[in-house]
């Protein structure tokens, strides 16, 4: 999979990773937004996966992009990243400035091509519903791939980075692999539904990334916590966007698996969309929070690729 790195600017002139597998033979583009742990080269297209989403996405006849937004990835640390607490207004990495970078990204995008697909993650789906709802712009489609929107209550606590809050996270290698295996139902091989080989290469990808915790007792990486206070607002009843102000076409699609992304907050977004008929919503079997590295990637790479040649 050939792969090119671009360096673009916010508007506040933090630094942002652009990644892009490229196809010049066509004048639409697909942007992907991860969520909030794991930035977009490891959610999208890790090295050494034989079936990335970005790899698909191009094969499908659109250039290929993932962000890494502030403080993810190869992208710009906000500066109050390394601090030991923080006041709440400056936790880094809130879905207000990440849409910047969201923002920015287009802009570059655009400069080669007519139509851009975006694709939001997790709280990726956040940041994108952020940027269309604040900025006023405009996409071909929008695609809101396991998304957070109005979680139940009871998740908060949960998601709280604390009081007063801290800025980042660390997270271990033993630890992600716990949340994904903890997925999976009970009793069942995690290989049943996970291909040999991809979680290495889900975290190869973050260990090579500016998100490695070089001097960790154990393979560990940092993620800022401004995504934690974006969770949390929503799970409060104070969602980032309203999805009744999304008019651009618009796929709601999640996992059966996916304790994160509800089938109750997925169809509450799709019920509050604004986009009228324009929209659809598609649950896929067996897929959990991470079904783009899992056996299930292709009906969901099927989903969306078909919900944008249809836009």
């Amino acid at each position: 999979m050939a792969l090119d790195a671009h360096e673009v600017e916010a508007a506040d002139g933090t630094r942002i990773r652009l990644w892009e597998v490229p196809r010049d033979d066509t004048d639409t583009a697909t942007l992907f937004v991860h969520g909030a742990t794991y930035p977009g080269l490891a959610a999208f297209g890790p090295p050494g996966s034989p079936d990335s989403w970005l790899a698909q996405a191009a094969d499908n006849g659109t250039a290929a992009f993932a962000v890494d937004l502030r403080g993810y990835g190869d992208s710009e640390r906000p500066a109050s990243f390394d601090a030991d607490s923080t006041a709440p207004e400056t936790v880094p990495s809130r879905a207000a400035a990440a849409a910047t970078d969201v923002e920015a990204a287009l802009d570059r995008i655009r400069e080669r091509f007519e139509r851009v697909h975006l694709v939001g993650y997790s709280w990726g789906s956040i940041v994108c519903g952020r940027h269309l709802t604040g900025s006023g712009g405009s996409v071909a489609s929008l695609t809101q791939f396991a998304p957070v929107y109005r979680p139940a209550a009871e998740k908060a606590a949960r998601w709280a980075p604390g009081e007063p809050p801290s800025p980042a996270r660390r997270v271990t290698r033993a630890e992600a692999r716990q949340r994904w295996d903890r997925q999976f139902p009970d009793g069942d091989d995690p290989s049943k539904y996970r291909p040999d080989g991809a979680f290495e290469s889900f975290w190869d990808a973050l260990a090579d990334s500016g998100q490695s915790v070089p001097d960790a007792d154990e393979p560990t990486i940092s993620a800022p916590n401004g995504t934690l206070l974006d969770l949390v607002a929503a799970a409060n009843g104070d969602p980032v966007y309203d999805a009744a102000d999304i008019s651009v076409p618009t796929l709601v699609v999640r996992g059966s698996l996916d304790p994160t992304a509800t089938r109750k907050d997925a169809l509450t977004l799709y019920d509050e969309l604004g986009c009228g008929d324009d929209r659809e919503y598609v649950e896929i079997a067996g897929g959990t929070h991470f079904m783009p590295l899992e056996r299930r990637h292709g009906a969901l790479f099927e989903a969306v690729a078909g919900f944008q040649k249809w836009c």
